[in-house]
């Protein structure tokens, strides 16, 4: 039987096959460089425009004149030629295509690693680089080599203190940096996971390599989909051949840290107690969405954050229903600084890059030396570990401050 990347890429394991790009996207710092390359590849037009989005969420607004002429360029380049195009303050390009954009058994292919966020709807969602996707706005189509998979089952319920972030370390953890290159990792079991916790999971398969992290689509995904306008399918799970399988057991997930400087250097939450903070950052692709943030409120409401505290809404939709729910008001009035929709900084370019010597605690996906500050440190971890330690001023196990 085939994997669900076999089903949707219609090919074999090992084989190579040309396809038709459903939907193509590229944000303000890769769709620079892919215009530079369309360009000189002598393309007169883009093939599709409607199914290219240009999504600014990298730099904005721009840090610099340099960033902004650059960003005013592609911009004009997007509205002329008539694509999906998102400015400043609409949010993360991952977030947005998850609003509605991305349906089941659909092929998604972003000029950006953590593209593959959009496998949690049962989509083969996967990044390239800048030249691929000026080539896929010049024709549409692309090819891929069809992975082998992976399977990870996630079994169970997860409890109070732990997170589909704590989930994701853990398989991070299992499989290593390099343990699923060039790989589908599929997400299968009897679970009670959501659409953000299958959204954070999916978005963390690229740190173990992989090319796509997909879910199957079903009752959940559809009813996600029909509530942002959107008519989908489930996808049935056949008996396939896996090159791996592992489970995690959700009911004895511990809250989990990545550890500097490595995402797959995984450890209990438990074992950095007490290590001081100079910031704490909730926001990002991976824990941006409207859930992390009202788990973090509810945590934080009432209190004071003992240490600088970013919140960044992964998109203006997470931002208004913050505002409507009262969520945003109690991250404020913590004493939390809230930012634009956007990546915020995450990349390490502007909005709150870290010191040298400086140690952070972030939900993002990434903690590579130097990536948030030079000469900085950073751990990952969930929204739930970040109110903890945010209120403590210090890695503070979830639970251990009331």
């Amino acid at each position: 039987m085939s994997t669900l990347s076999e089903k949707i890429l219609k090919g074999d394991a090992g084989s190579f096959v040309d396809v038709v790009v459903d939907r193509a996207l590229a944000h303000d710092g890769t769709g620079v460089q892919a215009l530079i390359a369309f360009r000189e590849m002598g393309a007169g037009r883009i093939s599709k425009p409607d199914r290219v989005s240009i999504v600014y969420d990298h730099i904005v607004p721009a840090n610099n004149s340099t960033t902004a002429d650059l960003q005013a360029e592609l911009r004009r380049f997007a509205l002329d030629n008539g694509m999906d195009f998102h400015d400043i303050g609409e949010g993360i390009c991952h977030q947005v295509m998850s609003e509605g954009s991305v349906t089941p058994g659909e092929i998604v292919v972003g000029a950006d690693s953590h593209t593959c966020t959009m496998g949690a709807f049962g989509a083969f969602a996967t990044g390239v680089g800048a030249s691929d996707m000026a080539s896929i706005w010049a024709t549409g189509e692309t090819w891929f080599k069809v992975p082998e998979t992976i399977n990870i089952r996630l079994e169970g319920k997860l409890s109070k203190y732990t997170e589909a972030k704590d989930a994701a370390l853990r398989y991070i953890g299992l499989l290593g940096a390099g343990g699923a290159t060039y790989k589908a990792i599929e997400f299968t079991g009897d679970n009670n996971l959501e659409m953000d916790d299958r959204l954070t999971i999916s978005n963390m398969s690229i740190e173990s390599g992989a090319k796509a992290g997909l879910f199957y689509a079903d009752d959940v995904t559809c009813r996600y989909l029909r509530d942002h306008g959107r008519d989908a399918v489930p996808q049935k799970a056949e008996d396939c051949d896996y090159i791996r399988e592992e489970t995690i057991r959700l009911d004895d997930l511990e809250p989990l840290l990545a550890v500097p400087h490595r995402v797959d250097d995984v450890k209990p939450v438990s074992d950095f107690e007490g290590t001081p903070l100079d910031q704490v950052f909730v926001g990002t692709c991976t824990n941006g969405r409207y859930g992390d943030l009202k788990r973090f409120a509810d945590i934080v409401k009432g209190k004071r954050v003992k240490v600088r505290t970013i919140v960044v809404p992964a998109s203006r939709a997470v931002l208004l229903k913050a505002v409507d729910t009262g969520v945003l008001r109690d991250i404020i009035e913590s004493g939390a600084v809230v930012g634009n929709p956007g990546c915020g900084p995450c990349l390490g370019a502007h909005q709150g890059v870290l010191g040298e010597g400086e140690t952070g605690l972030s939900t993002a996906n990434r903690n590579f030396r130097n990536r948030m500050g030079v000469g900085a440190k950073y751990f990952l971890s969930s929204p739930t570990t970040a109110a903890f330690s945010a209120l403590k001023g210090e890695i503070t196990s979830p639970g251990d401050f009331l």
